[in-house]
């Protein structure tokens, strides 16, 4: 999906940040707070290409701000907001979430403009009160099912709680006059640009389903109740919290976010991911590890513990593979939420199932160790190495806990490989099927691409000629961040053929990791597309991307041949050898 996997390359234009204003609708204004460089956040998610930290204005007889910026922009924002206030005084400011990084430029907001009434979830005020005590009388709270807000001339506000686990006090707004929704984490993408809307909405199509899957993927039950609840109103905008505002592809949109759910739930193998989150930095390393888990091939369930209830916790074990509990250390112990989830593991999940420990602690991590042991002292085996996060997640923690949701996936399998019985003679027509799909042969091939200075390949077998005129070629890649480098009208790579008996394929895995260097270890130069060719190859083509699609679990991919050459005439093409058509 995108090349999260893959060492960044930087812009090859770098520009200030700034906020850009522009008129959305009737007395509607946009603020696109831009940063073309890497934050905090894109680290958790591995982009390079920069985002908008979006908000908006609304003007009726009274002024509504909905979704000021994180701290990084405090100062610009604020700046530019009182200019384009000229004076005016601002009335409401409408929370989509609270985090630190808002709360920090909501407290400068607060101290400019001491009249105005914030206007959020009941988890967000519950957060705002314990940060700002003082602040009680200043908070408007919305309750489910919904509020409404009227700003006059028109502009009444319809706001509904949209709680996830990753946000459990979430909000949208929904203007009736303009019909724009502003769905604050839902619909977005990390990308910034100029465009305010999404006209050229098909190269937009990587990036949103990257950010569904590091955003939504686990926590696709309340997208869908999200859904559910946006369907109904007439829409002329969405006006997300990154990205470009959706106007072009809003049917679309919401289409993909309801085939991307659906995809999630129909996957076979499924993990219990329980988490809480004092200061956020547990739930980060949740979305990491829930991340790798996805990219690995399974699904995914976040359950915060904060807000689950028993019943429903109980049953989310009960039917899962796998189970993986996540905690902060408070006080030398773990939350109250996490004992009790911890009490409903042990008494409902079988000893069968594979568990998984992390969390993040200040000074000590007791309650990671307690956990551990728990499980350990009840025979439940551990899917990988347990993580402890000190203070705010790094990028190389990240990465362990990435690389640890694919290692539990692994895990989770030969788990299932083992347990499963022997087959008999009287196999199901569903298995011999997969048996009959395993015996489509392909070549064996390095593909190999590059981005800037930095170049990657990637093992694939599922490559076949497609055209003569132009010759062309057809390759299946796997939905995952690797695939993003062929996701571009002209990307350019090199197939590279295989020779049979040669052991080159060992230094290529299906999806590049960061910090691999596989090259050193073969002889290689640079074809005159700028990717690399291996020596010891059968053969390359050198190929230029034309047409792409999504389909099921992969990408098909069509690319024309504009080079090539044969580099050993005696050589015999490798090929993959599978028994079954579900299994690489």
């Amino acid at each position: 999906m995108h090349p999260s996997s893959l060492n960044p390359t930087p812009l090859t234009t770098t520009r200030p940040r700034d906020v850009q204003i522009a008129t959305l609708g009737s007395q509607t204004t946009v603020l696109r707070s831009r940063t073309w460089e890497r934050l905090k956040f894109e680290v958790e998610y591995n982009l390079c290409q920069g985002t908008t930290a979006n908000s908006y204005v609304i003007r009726g007889d009274r002024t509504a701000l909905i979704d000021p910026p994180g701290e990084s922009f405090t100062h610009l924002y604020l700046q530019e907001l009182q200019h384009f206030l000229e004076g005016e005084p601002l009335d409401y400011v409408i929370l989509g979430h609270v985090n630190p990084n808002r709360m920090a430029t909501l407290a400068a907001l607060v101290e400019r403009q001491p009249q105005v009434t914030i206007v959020c979830s009941r988890p967000a005020a519950q957060a705002l009160r314990a940060t700002f005590p003082d602040w009680g009388d200043r908070l408007h709270t919305i309750c489910p099912p919904e509020g409404l807000l009227d700003l006059g001339q028109g502009h009444v506000l319809q706001l509904f709680p949209v709680p996830t686990p990753r946000w459990p006090d979430g909000l949208c707004t929904y203007d009736l006059v303009t019909q724009i929704l502003y769905s604050d984490k839902l619909f977005g993408a990390h990308i910034c640009n100029d465009a305010l809307f999404d006209e050229d909405w098909r190269k937009l199509e990587v990036d949103r389903h990257y950010y569904f899957d590091c955003l939504h993927a686990s926590q696709t039950q309340q997208v869908q109740a999200a859904l559910a609840l946006i369907a109904p109103l007439p829409l002329k905008y969405i006006a997300p919290g990154h990205g470009p505002v959706v106007r072009y592809s809003l049917s679309r949109l919401q289409n993909d976010y309801r085939q991307w759910s659906q995809h999630q739930a129909h996957k076979t193998m499924r993990v219990a991911l329980l988490y809480a989150s004092a200061y956020g930095n547990t739930a980060i390393l949740a979305d990491a590890i829930a991340q790798g888990l996805i990219e690995a091939g399974l699904s995914v369930e976040s359950i915060n513990c904060e807000q689950a209830d028993p019943v429903e916790l109980a049953k989310a074990i009960e039917t899962s593979d796998g189970f993986i509990i996540g905690s902060p250390t408070l006080g030398g112990h773990a939350p109250v939420q996490i004992q009790t989830a911890l009490g409903i593991v042990l008494s409902s999940a079988t000893k069968t199932k594979l568990a998984g420990v992390f969390g993040s602690y200040g000074w000590s991590g007791e309650a990671i160790d307690l956990i551990e042991d728990k499980l350990r002292d009840n025979n439940y085996r551990l899917g990988f190495d347990t993580i402890r996060g000190r203070f705010s997640p790094t990028a190389d923690v990240l990465k362990t806990c990435r690389d640890a949701g694919a290692q539990f996936a692994q895990q989770l399998r030969k788990q299932k490989k083992r347990q499963s019985p022997r087959q008999a003679i009287t196999e199901t027509q569903a298995d011999r099927t997969e048996q009959a799909v395993g015996r489509v042969i392909g070549s064996l091939c390095v593909a190999t691409t590059c981005q800037g200075d930095t170049h990657s390949g990637a093992l694939t077998s599922w490559v076949t000629q497609s055209s003569f005129h132009p010759p062309g070629i057809m390759m299946a890649i796997p939905v995952n961040p690797y695939a993003q480098r062929f996701l571009h009208p002209e990307a350019k790579f090199v197939l590279n053929v295989l020779t049979e008996r040669r052991t080159i394929r060992r230094h290529f895995a299906h999806q590049p990791q960061p910090g691999d260097h596989p090259f050193r270890a073969v002889a290689h130069y640079a074809g005159s597309n700028g990717c690399l060719i291996l020596e010891e190859a059968l053969a390359y083509l050198e190929c230029s991307v034309q047409r792409w699609m999504q389909c099921g679990d992969h990408w098909l991919v069509y690319a024309i041949v504009q080079a090539g050459d044969v580099l050993a005439d005696n050589g015999v093409t490798a090929v993959q050898q599978r028994t079954s058509g579900s299994q690489y």
